[in-house]
């Protein structure tokens, strides 16, 4: 910890998180009683929490680590079976702390996106039903996607997992055998307009931060960079197993990341990002398949 930039560094050192943080909040309880200012109630934070023990994905990849099968006095929360094999980073320097840093790019500059059911307009409006009788085509399509919709907001935790990727950094995989148009993840952020958006990616890039933003269309982004769910990990191939498409719910669009073939168990879910084209700023694509186009704008 470090006030400012004039006073030397104070370090913490535990052998838990739980402790560590106990040394802090008891210092800063301290202070704040000789100050007369409104007690602490540190009992609901944990330092569990603030390393983000708590949280299941980061689990998983605790108990997917080489060499976990040895602990034992660890209660496994997801079995000891590996989620993945991971094995330990290479690194052509020698060591991690040699390694060149490199920014990571998000930006979910995608083309504006249309939902299926725009999409499917030129189809006939009515389908024969069983006893002879007209039923509208469009109804009947609501319906489906609302019901795969409800289906998914209950089982998405089943459909993926965190793990590391061999794209880039971590990735998104599939937790079981996924069937051809699964509706797999939905895309979660702050509804935000183009003017917040373009202040925000200024902003993140002058914190260095990876920036996870989707267009919902000419005047709307989704920004999951600071509050978003885990479908922000999914990484971009040339030649995807997966689609982002705007869904339209009721009266709300919905970015939904369906499959658009069999995904089995274990394989890393992918997208194409659709970049816009950009010739003074192009992004290197790591995606490594057949067709790769070498740049994702």
């Amino acid at each position: 910890i470090q006030e400012n930039e004039d006073e030397p560094v104070k370090e913490f050192l535990e052998s838990s998180a739980k402790a560590v943080w106990h040394k802090i909040v008891d210092e800063i309880d301290s202070l704040r009683r000789q100050h007369g200012l409104v007690k602490m109630f540190s009992v609901f934070v944990s330092g569990e929490d603030l390393y983000g023990f708590t949280e299941p994905h980061i689990i998983r990849l605790i108990e997917s680590l080489p060499g976990v099968e040895m602990l034992q006095n660890y209660a496994f929360k997801y079995g000891r079976l590996q989620l993945l094999d991971m094995p330990l980073t290479l690194n052509p320097t020698g060591c991690a702390r040699s390694e060149p840093k490199l920014q990571t790019h998000f930006r979910r500059h995608a083309q504006t996106l249309t939902s299926s059911h725009s999409a499917r307009s030129a189809l006939p409006r009515t389908v024969l039903g069983v006893e002879g009788t007209q039923i509208p085509y469009v109804k009947h399509f609501v319906l489906s996607k609302s019901t795969q919709y409800r289906k998914l907001k209950t089982e998405w935790r089943q459909n993926v997992f965190l793990a590391k990727s061999r794209i880039q950094g971590l990735g998104l995989f599939a937790g079981r055998d996924l069937e051809k148009h699964t509706m797999v993840i939905e895309y979660i952020g702050e509804l935000i307009r183009n003017e917040v958006a373009n202040k925000r990616e200024k902003l993140y890039e002058q914190q260095n931060r990876g920036i996870y933003m989707f267009r919902l269309d000419e005047e709307n982004v989704v920004d999951a960079t600071m509050s978003g769910c885990l479908a922000r990990y999914i990484n971009h191939s040339c030649e995807p197993n997966s689609i982002a498409e705007v869904v339209q719910i009721e009266k709300d669009s919905k970015i939904i990341i369906i499959t658009n073939r069999r995904i089995p168990k274990g394989e890393e879910i992918m997208y194409d990002y659709k970049f816009d084209f950009e010739e003074d700023s192009k992004i290197p694509c790591l995606c490594g398949a057949t067709n790769c186009r070498k740049w994702m704008n």
